[in-house]
């Protein structure tokens, strides 16, 4: 029998049972990593998209109320400024324009955090503009220029500048609130590397004010006793072979690796499973002893990490290639019609069948996407997922179908999966999904043959001005391809795309290879 008294029983059961309720309920209070259903997640906003935004809407709202309020009533008045005055007023409004920005950010009126409030908006917002407003009144007074300007106009303009601002982040901060409700403005993220490592790494996260992410749960290759199956209240997921794919399912934004810098071993061959993801990838700096200077470091919230991979084409360079796909794309489609509507109807003509010929392929992230072609096979002996690559002279090719393939009009019709999201003018070729190198797939010949797919695959690439274009014969000549893909991949400009697509006219010349 124990000795120790029931008392004593009694207290540690209600400890424990106190500790118990402590850590369910810091576990139900976590609002910065909270947990997502799974039934997927909207695409994500970059809170630095949202905040150049405003800053780039501030300054044109300010700058026209400025000068649309000089045109109706200055301009207008008896005794015009003349070309002087008008001059005055102009750079007036620019200047108090771009003042009155940089008076917000030193307000922190474009940190998400308060973008999503309309009360501290407002109230900010209000202050700044007015301080920024008298200090510039202060300016003209000083330098003896009150008396080129109205004094109507610039009251008027400070009061429809108070409404106008106030209105537009009350606005703002509804859409700030609804895209947060659907987690568009975190970024999803998994830990890698479980036991106290990662423990320690989640605790640093919680108690970090303004983090941007949130968390599905642990990846460790781990299991049994070794590893428990939560940690720090998030759930162990699975292994690393498993990360892979979840990624891909679940649009990943975010890996963070919790080995220590010393398991170099380890850490290398998680890293060897994991670029090919579309992916930041942060190796956590938190618990290591070995420091380095600042500027190594980027930070989530207050936590240190070091920098593995970022994801590609992100933030403002993707709305810059958006809009320039889209733009070009239409341009394209419109200068090139007729081009399409002759090679539809010789199509047509030479042999029966469908014009437009649908097929199946990999594209960003490794989804299926459907792309269309000039049909240049006859329909019986079409291949869906070309099982077999297209050789020369290869009898299913039709007559059309071999002057469009070697000039490669039969792609033209991929502008309008331009257009739609699908491709993108420039990037990796997508590849159909049974697609071969000397019999061997695709995926099996190259190591990292997936991280083509962490950008849009496009019309045109790197690899096809670069003399890869056409038949993959053998696994050299897929492997070269390959690597001019991630070339692109890590060197993205827009002049880069500028550059290839004026250099494709002068590729599609030499068709040797294709057939």
């Amino acid at each position: 029998m124990s000795d120790i008294p029931a008392s004593n029983h009694q207290a540690d059961t209600d400890r424990r049972d106190s500790n118990r309720s402590t850590r369910d309920r810091r576990a139900a209070e976590r609002p910065r990593l909270g947990r997502f259903n799974f039934s997927g997640a909207a695409s994500l906003i970059s809170p630095r998209v949202v905040a150049g935004g405003t800053r780039l809407v501030e300054f044109v709202l300010i700058a026209l109320l400025g000068y649309g309020i000089f045109a109706f009533y200055v301009d207008n008045a008896p005794g015009l400024p003349g070309h002087f005055g008008q001059f005055m007023y102009i750079m007036a409004v620019l200047v108090a324009a771009a003042v009155s920005v940089l008076s917000f950010q030193a307000f922190h009126l474009y940190d998400i955090t308060i973008l999503s409030s309309a009360m501290r908006q407002v109230a900010r917002i209000w202050t700044a503009w007015t301080l920024t407003f008298a200090v510039l009144l202060a300016f003209a007074f000083f330098a003896k220029l009150g008396q080129e300007y109205s004094r109507v106009w610039a009251a008027t303009w400070f009061l429809s500048g108070l409404a106008a601002l106030g209105v537009f982040r009350i606005i703002l901060s509804i859409a700030v609130r609804k895209w947060a409700k659907l987690g568009r403005l975190t970024r999803r993220a998994v830990i890698v590397g479980g036991g106290p490592q990662a423990r320690k790494l989640i605790k640093a996260l919680e108690a970090s004010r303004d983090t941007d992410i949130q968390i599905y749960g642990v990846f460790d290759d781990r299991g049994g006793q070794r590893i428990a199956n939560r940690i720090a209240g998030y759930p162990k997921l699975g292994n690393i072979d498993q990360l892979t794919e979840f990624g891909r399912e679940k649009r990943l934004d975010l890996l963070i690796i919790t080995l220590p810098m010393s398991a170099e071993k380890r850490l290398l061959e998680f890293y060897k499973k994991l670029w090919v993801l579309p992916v930041d990838i942060r190796l956590s700096a938190h618990t290591n002893e070995l420091r380095f200077r600042p500027r190594a470091y980027s930070y989530i919230g207050n936590v240190p990490f070091l920098d593995l991979q970022d994801k590609p084409i992100t933030d403002w360079d993707s709305i810059l290639k958006w809009v320039f796909d889209k733009v070009v794309a239409s341009f394209a489609v419109v200068a090139l019609s007729p081009v399409m509507a002759l090679v539809a109807l010789a199509v047509k003509l030479d042999s029966p069948g469908p014009i437009i010929f649908r097929q199946k392929r990999h594209g960003f992230n490794n989804e299926l996407i459907e792309i269309y072609k000039f049909r240049s096979m006859y329909t019986h002996m079409s291949d869906e997922t070309a099982d077999r690559l297209v050789t020369q002279d290869d009898e299913r090719v039709t007559r059309v179908g071999r002057f469009i393939r070697k000039t490669s009009l039969d792609e033209l019709p991929q502008l309008f999966n331009v257009l739609t999201g699908v491709l993108s003018l420039v990037g990796p070729r997508p590849h159909a999904l049974q697609a071969k190198a000397a019999d061997s797939l695709y995926a099996d010949v190259a190591d990292g043959y997936f991280a083509r797919h962490r950008v849009k695959p496009g019309i045109t690439g790197w690899a096809q001005i670069s003399g890869w274009r056409g038949e993959t014969d053998t696994h050299e000549k897929l492997q070269r391809r390959i690597e001019h893909d991630l070339y692109y991949i890590e060197n993205w400009s827009v002049l880069f795309d500028l550059y290839i697509l004026a250099m494709t006219p002068v590729a599609l010349m030499k068709t040797q290879n294709a057939y």
